[in-house]
């Protein structure tokens, strides 16, 4: 709790740096051309498209100090309560009590009914409490419409695309091209199914292991090689600089008791690095992992090196380019050395499992936050019930009749930790951005060859000194347009027609 007081100081005093700020710009414009204020040119633009949403001092203290007692209690109600349920399952004749974060990792078991019971299991748990969680999302986003009001945006995702550095209308066909592609997605599913020898995908199937894919052990050594060897296969720098995160001992892949799940790149500005964390198992996924995570590392490095620190920090849309792509150097390489058609065939559906999670499960996400809004404003009250009508609608947008869901499925939304983030509303739109922006960047890579790579370094240099839409440009595209977003689908229509071919 005194770590959230003193967050809360510092929350006030920051805000009123920016009003402050932001008041001297919106008198004098013209010092965002000044030349002595070049660098920072686009941070001061970045403030003043703040400007006029922006509320006196008085008023912004006292919405920090209601959000601590208001909004943020349902978000922590919301973490706090979905991490102490406990789930119990039956795993080898034995019945266990697991954490959520222990069961939820049963989604990928190689055990096609332990996969089913542990979904089962966790949303027939979680539905038994649909009056707390309806009650958190409904306070969390009527909160967002009123302050929105307050503060005069005309959208409830207006303030999200001024955060992220995008317009309406790029996201808006964004969210378009993926709306006439879910047929591509549905066509990738109906391959998963022959794969997986099924005549019909369940839910629990959708990000399965293929059950004839080889099992790889790869040592500590293995992993660092294979992906140093990608990034260098892009760029010697690239794959020097990967090696320096192993040399310096800045990557923590030990499993540990009491060791937080999940991985994570941390910047370190000052170092001009980075340090990684992760728990490396030696499978295949943590590879991946650990090629992600040093995608991330090398975008620091860049940025730390070209930016000051006001110009360092990266936006959601643009943070994941070079994480992803060093996604897809790992799979262009494992693709390259694969013996079997069995060792294809995984590769590629572990690609475009990724792919389809991030592109379009993710747009489900994002048209399921929208009909929440509009529904409030419609009067609607919003109960379990009818929160989970709306999530079935827009699951029902991606994925047609391609899946069977166990009918409990519909309190999936209650365990989404976004929907309750009270400060940060639409977290999911930039993720569906990322991935298909970096598969356009992946395109015009294998289309220019090694002319691509000082433009991708120039691109993770840039930190937040540019828009993505400057970034865009400066790379030929013009990420407002539908035609930008379906190069990306291109790509993914690639994978798939490669996986077609091994059938």
């Amino acid at each position: 709790d005194s770590t959230r007081r003193a967050l809360t100081k510092v929350g006030q005093t920051l805000a009123f740096i920016d009003i402050d700020v932001g008041k001297l710009l919106a008198k004098n414009p013209n010092l965002i051309t000044s030349p002595l204020l070049a660098e920072y040119k686009h941070s001061l633009e970045r403030i003043l498209k703040r400007v006029p949403h922006m509320l006196s001092e008085t008023e912004e203290q006292l919405i920090i100090i209601k959000d601590k007692n208001g909004v943020n209690s349902w978000q922590m109600l919301q973490g706090d309560w979905l991490s102490t349920r406990t789930f119990d399952i039956e795993i080898d004749g034995e019945i266990k009590t697991l954490s959520y974060g222990y069961i939820s990792g049963l989604y990928q078991s190689s055990n096609r009914d332990l996969r089913r019971r542990a979904n089962q299991v966790v949303y027939e748990t979680l539905g038994k409490d649909e009056i707390l969680w309806a009650s958190a999302i409904r306070a969390i986003c009527a909160d967002h419409l009123q302050m929105c009001k307050i503060r005069d945006y005309p959208t409830p995702m207006t303030p999200s695309l001024i955060a992220n550095d995008v317009d309406q209308n790029t996201i808006n066909n964004l969210m378009q091209t993926i709306e006439q592609n879910v047929g591509l997605y549905q066509r990738y599913l109906g391959l998963k199914t022959k794969l997986m020898g099924l005549t019909k995908l369940a839910n629990y199937d959708i990000l399965a292991p293929l059950p004839n894919t080889p099992e790889k052990d790869y040592t500590w050594s293995d992993s660092r090689k294979e992906v140093v060897s990608a990034y260098a296969g892009f760029d010697l720098e690239f794959g020097d600089w990967i090696n320096e995160m192993f040399e310096k001992r800045h990557i923590d892949g030990a499993v540990r008791k009491g060791k937080r799940s999940g991985a994570f790149c941390s910047s370190w500005l000052i170092g001009k690095s980075a340090y990684i964390l992760q728990s490396f198992n030696g499978n295949i996924g943590d590879v991946y992992t650990q090629a992600h995570e040093l995608g991330h590392a090398i975008h620091d490095y860049l940025g730390s090196r070209a930016q000051k620190p006001s110009n360092f920090e990266v936006g959601s849309c643009i943070a994941e380019c070079g994480s992803i792509f060093g996604e897809l150097l790992l799979t262009e390489q494992l693709l390259s050395k694969a013996k079997t058609v069995e060792e294809q065939q995984g590769i590629l559906t572990n690609i475009l499992d990724e792919f389809g999670m991030a592109a379009f499960q993710v747009s489900a996400r994002v048209f399921f936050e929208k009909s929440l809004y509009n529904a409030i404003e419609q009067g609607t009250f919003l109960d379990g019930e009818t929160i989970a009508k709306l999530w079935l609608t827009a699951r029902e947008k991606i994925y047609g009749d391609s899946v069977d869901w166990l009918k409990i499925m519909k309190w999936e939304w209650t365990m989404k930790g976004h929907y309750y983030i009270a400060n940060y509303r639409f977290y999911n739109y930039p993720y569906v951005f990322a991935q298909l922006f970096v598969f356009a960047l992946y395109r015009l890579y294998k289309e220019q060859g090694k002319a691509f790579v000082p433009k991708l370094k120039s691109l993770l240099a840039a930190g937040s000194s540019k828009s993505p839409c400057e970034l865009g440009e400066n790379l030929g595209f013009d990420i407002t347009s539908e035609l930008f977003w379906k190069k990306g689908m291109k790509q993914a229509k690639e994978f798939i027609e490669m996986l077609e071919k091994t059938l």
